[in-house]
């Protein structure tokens, strides 16, 4: 049988006249020409306009050209939420190079990690950060990164540690540089780092073309319309802040910038610049509603906030609702660049009663709408499992917004995306709506607080400890982070060791918020074969219901 013959099949290939790859930097290019008036940025008295903050871009970008910066090089930023975060998300790929955001909250050892796996060749740092980078560079095996200063008026203290500040850098580019677009939208624009269950965090490496769908994902799934208003509760260095970076280019929107999560601050933000939009872990939002001078009822100005980690309780739901802040809860990983499955809200929730619409809010959702699959699968049959509520299997992703895969990586890459799905390490069912609900992590990873930890890596510090012989580590429910780490630990006969002297150890060999917030000593249950029984520990624990109840 001859081939079907098609008349659509005209024959031309991809010209610059219909094909251009994607990317997230032409959001940018298109607000500075359309909206070149309108603001883009505001922090602490200082504000920019479209066509500065892309004229300043451009600069840094010509800037960092002229340090020999180009395609596949990596640059790296330990920075809060200030101006110079936000346009590093387009100077830096303007130049065809990778932007690696470090997580303020590291410690040194981690962060040397980072720098020489990622090859970083420049590295902005904000004084604030001054002390543990330069320990970090001290730490570092391989070659150290040129140091740019990012020097923040609004913080007092610190040391300048580089051999230029970002401002002069910024006044030696060219205004007109040309950015240098991606050869193929699948080159690399980003290089976050997560926490690995075991050994050394994985460098997930994103690309333009998720980059430029997640941007435009968030507008849709979070209702932001055009020149939204977007406060920067949420860090940067999260997942690119989540693609927001690139979001609020392509809304035209304006950047709020906010140095440090302060409830006082946040609420005058918020009447001030006439905040629409916000994003965070569910610790921002019990932050907000717990604050004294929390703004009540007519007083407090409408806001839509997106929220991810554990399924946001019912008391979290409406304590936000209270003070003006309708959530919207949303569900991912630094793989799939942050939220790729919402909560998708359906008409009448609004009407339900406050623990029914808490129950119908708190699912991990659908897809986000520009990502092509999320859903609950059988791994063994690679099978969507029934929509029952009942049935466990693992969640997973397909499409345009996963990554590219794991940074020198090969045999993480190919577990992570066997079957044709990334898999996330998270169990759950699907309701009879198709929703997702998150139940249990096959993965030993704790989310704190937004952050993630590995169990792994904090029993490994336990046994350093003189007086352990086994621990095990688990998560814990906790009312203001979600969850935290539990530690199990069975000391050697003879030993001795207090709570206070366990997590004392754990904070002076890693980041305080990896350390375990609670100690329980005693035998720890395992097999015959010697293996330590975890679930049980997490039956003990509760660890369930910091994720599903």
């Amino acid at each position: 049988m001859s081939e079907r013959q098609n008349q659509y099949n005209i024959g031309l290939d991809k010209t610059p006249a219909n094909y251009v790859p994607l990317s997230p930097l032409s959001f940018l290019a298109r607000s500075a020409a359309v909206y070149p008036d309108h603001v883009s940025t505001v922090y602490e008295g200082r504000s920019f306009t479209w066509a500065q903050t892309y004229e300043r871009c451009r600069r840094f970008a010509s800037w960092l050209a002229g340090r020999g910066i180009g395609v596949g090089d990596t640059v790296a930023a330990m920075l809060p939420n200030i101006p110079a975060m936000n346009e590093a998300h387009f100077a830096v790929p303007m130049t065809g190079a990778v932007l690696n955001a470090l997580n303020i909250r590291l410690d040194a050892p981690s962060i040397a990690f980072q720098l020489d796996h990622g090859g970083a060749k420049i590295i902005l740092v904000d004084p604030e950060f001054s002390g543990v980078i330069t320990d970090a560079l001290a730490r570092m095996s391989g070659p150290k990164p040129f140091v740019v200063d990012v020097d923040d008026a609004a913080f007092k203290g610190g040391r300048r540690i580089g051999e230029i500040e970002y401002e002069a850098a910024v006044a030696q580019g060219d205004p007109d540089f040309a950015a240098i677009p991606p050869r193929d939208e699948w080159d690399a624009i980003a290089l976050s780092y997560t926490s690995g269950t075991t050994g050394n965090p994985k460098g997930v490496v994103t690309h333009h073309r998720g980059a430029y769908l997640n941007a435009v994902s968030n507008i849709l799934a979070g209702q932001l319309g055009q020149h939204p208003v977007y406060l920067w509760t949420l860090p940067m260095f999260h997942c690119n802040g989540w693609c927001f970076p690139w979001t609020i280019a392509a809304a035209a929107g304006i950047n709020v910038c906010l140095r440090k999560v302060e409830p006082t601050r946040i609420f005058e933000l918020i009447k001030q610049h006439g905040v629409t939009h916000m994003c965070g872990a569910p610790i921002v939002y019990n932050t907000l509603i717990n604050a004294p001078d929390a703004p009540k009822g007519n007083a407090a100005r409408r806001v839509v906030g997106l929220i991810a980690g554990a399924a946001p309780p019912v008391a979290v739901l409406e304590g936000a609702e209270n003070i003006g802040i309708k959530l919207t809860h949303v569900y991912g990983l630094t793989e799939v660049y942050g939220p790729a499955s919402v909560c998708a809200e359906q008409p009448g929730w609004d009407d339900l009663p406050a623990a029914e619409r808490a129950s119908m809010k708190r699912r991990q959702g659908v897809p986000y709408p520009l990502e092509e699959g999320v859903t609950v699968i059988d791994p063994q049959t690679m099978k969507q499992v029934p929509r029952d509520g009942e049935t466990i299997g693992e969640v997973m992703f397909r499409g345009n917004i996963v990554m590219k895969g794991y940074l020198k990586n090969e045999k993480a890459t190919k577990e992570a995306f066997e079957g044709g799905w990334f898999h996330t390490g998270d169990l759950g069912v699907l309701d009879a709506h198709g929703y997702i609900i998150i139940k249990d992590r096959s993965k030993d990873i704790i989310i704190s607080g937004g952050e993630n930890i590995s169990s792994v890596e904090v029993e490994d510090i336990l046994y350093k400890h003189p007086a352990v012989l086994f621990a095990a580590v688990v998560a814990k429910p906790d009312p203001k982070w979600g969850e935290v780490p539990c530690a199990f630990v069975e000391l050697k006969d003879g030993a001795s060791a207090s709570e206070a002297d366990i997590i004392a150890f754990c904070r002076s060999h890693m980041s305080g918020f990896k350390t375990p917030k609670a100690v329980v000593f005693g035998p720890i249950p395992k097999t015959s074969t010697g293996k330590i029984q975890k679930f049980l520990l997490r039956n003990e624990v509760g660890s369930m219901k910091a994720i599903s109840t």
